[in-house]
């Protein structure tokens, strides 16, 4: 059972997520799927879930008490957002699209250039980012949170005691957003056997991906890890129409004490992966999307640049945007309108069945 201070939703949360054992949440992962990575310090609990998801749709969070986690990652857009890029506190403007925070608990890495390890690692940075939440400090994070009183009782139900730290805070986010499971949709049928969950332009679209489109050299389907993604970084050109990678790269490397910065300075952003890796391979490299529930989180790419799947689907057909580090799977396709047409019915299928369970939770969006 849920102690007193779990709120309604976060029973709807746990729901979602399965069975509780002596206090533990059993995550809803299909058979034959393997579960998500938890740490040894962090096991998902009721109690921290329905602290988590208090925490992640709370605006105090933030310096102006205007932006929580479920601004940007929204449950009424599959936990994406409908911008090109977020608006933070007072208006400022991001420089990267925000992606889907369901089933980010599979990933290995979070952030378009992954420079997190861990859900709680990127839990801890929005809320610093001067262009996000703003926040000065975690230990200012944590004196705001402190004095809000009905957050008490949740930590004390969640860690045997009322103190709030910044390793709390992201550890309860982190174990609401393991919840965020979502793997069934008709693909997944289709995928099973049953030739009649999805249709024959959808089916004509699954042909094509896994042949002359070539979706499947980044985008492949693994049974064990049905996200549609090799988890890897490419440069396919999004970020190269408007910089200058080689000008960018030369900053960073000269001034890397000034890297934090550097990140937020116009253009610098679109480095992609070379910001964490520094090396010349990852120059305007950027995370491979997961295509579960695709069809709901537009705009697409890093920069929220393109606006439907059908452009997407035009911007692979010419093989990007030329630049000198572009991937070298990057190709011209040649398809045709029909065939552009069948892959979007594909991606359409993607769709999990269960969101408007997940929409629920967007009652407890603070507007």
């Amino acid at each position: 059972m849920l102690k007193a201070a779990s709120s309604l939703c976060a029973a709807l949360l746990l729901a979602l997520a399965g069975t509780v054992s002596a206090g533990e949440v059993t995550l809803p992962v299909p058979s034959g799927v393997l579960p998500p990575m938890i740490p040894d310090g962090n096991p998902v609990t009721s109690e921290k879930v329905a602290l988590g998801q208090k925490l992640y749709f709370d605006p105090r969070l933030s310096k102006d008490d205007t932006v929580s986690c479920a601004t940007c990652h929204d449950p009424l857009h599959a936990f994406a957002e409908p911008r090109p890029v977020s608006l933070g506190v007072g208006g400022a403007k991001g420089a990267r699209n925000a992606p889907t925070v369901l089933n980010a608990a599979f990933l290995q890495e979070q952030f378009w250039d992954g420079r997190a390890l861990t859900l709680e690692e990127q839990a801890k940075g929005p809320m610093l980012n001067p262009v996000e939440m703003a926040m000065p400090d975690h230990a200012a994070v944590e004196k705001k949170v402190q004095a809000l009183p009905e957050y008490a009782p949740l930590f004390e139900s969640a860690f045997g005691d009322e103190k709030v730290t910044i390793d709390r805070i992201v550890q309860a986010i982190a174990s609401f957003e393991r919840t965020l499971i979502s793997v069934e949709a008709p693909i997944d049928r289709f995928l099973a056997g049953d030739t009649k969950a999805i249709s024959a332009a959808a089916q004509r679209g699954w042909e094509l991906f896994n042949g002359k489109a070539r979706c499947n050299t980044c985008h492949g389907h693994v049974g064990a890890f049905p996200l549609f993604t090799d988890e890897q970084y490419h440069n396919i050109g999004v970020a190269a129409k408007e910089v200058s990678f080689e000008d960018l790269a030369r900053q960073v490397q000269q001034h890397p004490e000034r890297l934090d910065k550097l990140t937020h300075a116009p253009g610098v952003n679109q480095l992609g992966r070379f910001l964490v890796t520094k090396e010349q391979k990852d120059i305007g490299a950027f995370k491979t999307t997961h295509l579960r529930n695709v069809a709901k989180t537009a705009p697409y790419m890093h920069d929220g640049s393109e606006a439907t799947l059908a452009l997407v689907i035009e911007f692979y057909n010419r093989g990007g945007n030329p630049n000198p580090f572009l991937d070298g799977g990057m190709r011209p396709l040649a398809l045709t309108e029909t065939e552009k047409a069948d892959l979007v019915a594909l991606l359409e299928t993607f769709t999990s069945d269960d969101l408007a369970r997940f929409e629920k939770l967007a009652e407890h969006k603070t507007k």
